[in-house]
């Protein structure tokens, strides 16, 4: 029976949430083998001048443990 470990990682993009989670992945998925899963555990914008400037998420990843 396989062995799941979950690690939170923060991703941000000036352009939208979507491409924040995206990026998120795509750097997990560099470091993490055997990457299942995630879900957006948060999300945050940064506003600056009245408008937002960064888009930011907290991601929980799920990865499969190599026995």
């Amino acid at each position: 029976m396989p062995v799941a470990k979950v690690t939170e990682i923060i991703s941000s993009s000036s352009t939208s949430f979507d491409d924040a989670i995206n990026q998120g992945i795509a750097r997990a998925t560099k470091t993490l083998k055997g990457v299942t899963g995630a879900w957006v555990q948060d999300q945050k914008v940064t506003i600056s001048d009245g408008s937002i400037s960064e888009y930011r998420v907290a991601l929980k990843v799920t990865f499969i443990l190599e026995g």
